[in-house]
C-alpha cells in the first residue's frame, strides 16, 4: 500500500506562485482561515472526547472522517457564521485530520520509537498557527490570469511560469514573513533528456554534503547557515529579551524580532534548495542512472554534529535530486545505508569494526585496497544498486548501453 500511495504521488507535481491580494481579499482569507481552524480544534476535541470514553467503558467507538464530516453538516446547519464560509476548505481540513490522526495511530502500532512518532492531532492556537487553506477542483477556478475562490475571493497570481496542464486543486497558505502563495497539483510532465551512458554513485556527509563517484560532480558544503550565524544569533537575543510571559501576546519589539529572524531563516533555507536544485540538475543532466544512499539525517539531530547536519541540508538535496530525476525521466535507485561506510567497493569484504566519524580513509583488510573513506561508500553504492562501477569515471562512450553487475 504504501509503494502504491508513493507511485501515486509520482505521478503529480506542485507548482508553486506568490499570490497578490487587495486588504478585503486578506481580510476574507484570514476570516475562512479562523472557520477551519475552528473545524480543526472541534476535531481535536472530539476526538479526546472519544479515546476518554473508549478507555473508561472499554469501547471501540470511532471518530473518522465520515463522522466528522455529519456532525460539519450539523454545525453550519446550526451555526451561521460557519455557514458563512465555503464547505470545501472545511471539509478538507477534516481530510487532513483524519490523515495526520491515522498515521499517528498507526506509528504506535508499529511501536515506533516516540522521537520518530508524528504524535495526534494537537490544537491550531491564533497566534501561532499559519494559515493553510485546500480547494479541490469545485472551491476554485482561474480565469483572465486571477484565482477565483469559493465565497468571492480573487486573487492576482505572480505568473512565474506557465502552468502545464489543467490543476486538480490548489493550496492557498502564508508563510512565516506573512506572504501568501498558492500551489497547484498538476500532472507530472517528464522532459526527458539525451543518454549519457554513465552512472553515479552519491554518499551523504557533513563536511561534504555529497561526495560522489567523479570529482567533478561532489557538492562541498555550502554552509550558508555558519554565514548567517552571527546574524542569527543577534535576533535570538533581541527575541529573549522581549519574550512575553505565558499566555499574553507579545510586544512590538518582540514581533520584529520575530520577524527579522524568519526573514533571516527564509533566506539560508532558499540559498540551501537553490544550491540542491542546481547540483541535482548537474546530476541528472550527466548521469543516466544515480545510485543515492537512502540516508536518513533525522538520527543526527540529538548528536554533536546537528547543526553541521542542519547546515548540510542533506533532505532537501536529496528531495531534490528524486524530484529532478521523476522530472527528466533518470533512474534513480535509492541504496540501504547500512555498512556501506565498512564495505570495501574493491573485493565486497567487510571490515570487522566500524570507522571512526574522524577517519577520513578505507583500507581493506582483505585485498588491501586503500581509498577515501566517502570514495568507497560511493563505489559501494553503484555495486548495491546492480550497476558496474567501471562506468562511473566514464569509461564508456555516450550512449552505449550501461553495463549491469555480475
Amino acid at each position: 500500500m504504501a509503494q502504491a500511495g508513493a507511485d501515486e504521488r509520482a505521478r503529480y507535481a506542485r507548482y508553486t506562485y506568490r499570490l497578490r491580494m487587495s486588504s478585503t481579499a486578506r481580510a476574507s482569507l484570514a476570516a475562512e482561515w479562523g472557520r477551519c481552524r475552528w473545524v480543526w480544534n472541534e476535531c481535536v476535541a472530539k476526538s479526546r472526547a472519544v479515546h476518554l470514553h473508549n478507555r473508561a467503558s472499554g469501547g471501540k467507538a470511532t471518530c473518522g472522517p465520515a463522522r466528522l464530516d455529519g456532525m460539519l453538516t450539523e454545525a453550519r446547519s446550526r451555526t451561521p457564521w460557519l455557514r458563512e464560509g465555503s464547505s470545501v476548505p472545511q471539509q478538507q481540513v477534516i481530510r487532513d485530520f483524519g490523515r495526520s490522526r491515522a498515521k499517528a495511530h498507526k506509528d504506535m502500532v508499529e511501536r515506533l520509537p516516540v522521537a520518530r512518532r508524528a504524535g495526534m492531532p494537537t490544537w491550531k492556537t491564533r497566534r501561532e498557527a499559519l494559515a493553510t487553506l485546500n480547494y479541490t477542483r469545485r472551491g476554485f477556478r482561474l480565469k483572465d490570469g486571477l484565482l477565483h475562490l469559493a465565497g468571492g475571493i480573487v486573487m492576482n497570481v505572480v505568473w512565474s511560469r506557465e502552468l502545464p496542464d489543467e490543476p486538480s486543486s490548489v493550496r492557498v497558505y502564508q508563510d512565516s514573513l506573512g506572504h501568501w502563495y498558492c500551489s497547484f497539483v498538476v500532472p507530472a510532465q517528464v522532459q526527458p533528456l539525451p543518454k549519457t551512458g554513465r552512472v553515479l554513485g552519491v554518499d551523504w556527509g557533513v563536511k561534504e554534503t555529497a561526495t560522489t563517484t567523479s570529482d567533478a560532480h561532489d557538492l562541498p558544503h555550502p554552509s550558508h547557515g555558519g554565514k548567517a550565524k552571527e546574524k542569527l544569533t543577534r535576533y535570538d537575543r533581541m527575541m529573549a529579551r522581549r519574550r512575553p510571559k505565558k499566555g499574553t501576546a507579545g510586544s512590538r519589539g518582540y514581533r520584529t524580532a520575530q520577524k527579522l529572524r524568519a526573514k533571516a531563516h527564509k533566506k539560508v533555507a532558499r540559498q540551501r534548495a537553490d544550491t540542491g536544485r542546481k547540483w541535482a540538475k548537474k546530476v541528472v543532466r550527466d548521469h543516466d542512472v544515480v545510485a543515492v544512499e537512502d540516508f536518513r539525517p533525522k538520527f543526527l539531530a540529538r548528536s554533536t554534529m546537528a547543526r553541521k547536519a542542519a547546515d548540510a541540508a542533506i533532505g532537501a538535496t536529496k528531495a531534490a535530486l528524486i524530484e529532478m530525476g521523476r522530472k527528466h525521466g533518470r533512474d534513480i535507485r535509492l541504496v540501504h545505508p547500512a555498512y556501506t561506510t565498512m564495505d570495501c567497493a574493491q573485493c565486497g569484504a567487510r571490515a570487522k569494526h566500524a570507522l571512526p566519524l574522524g577517519e577520513r580513509t578505507h583500507t581493506c583488510t582483505a585485498c588491501g585496497t586503500t581509498a577515501p573513506r566517502d570514495k568507497n561508500s560511493a563505489r559501494v553504492m553503484l555495486t548495491r544498486a546492480g550497476l558496474n562501477p567501471a562506468g562511473a569515471e566514464g569509461g564508456r562512450p555516450p550512449g552505449a548501453p550501461l553495463q549491469e553487475a555480475a
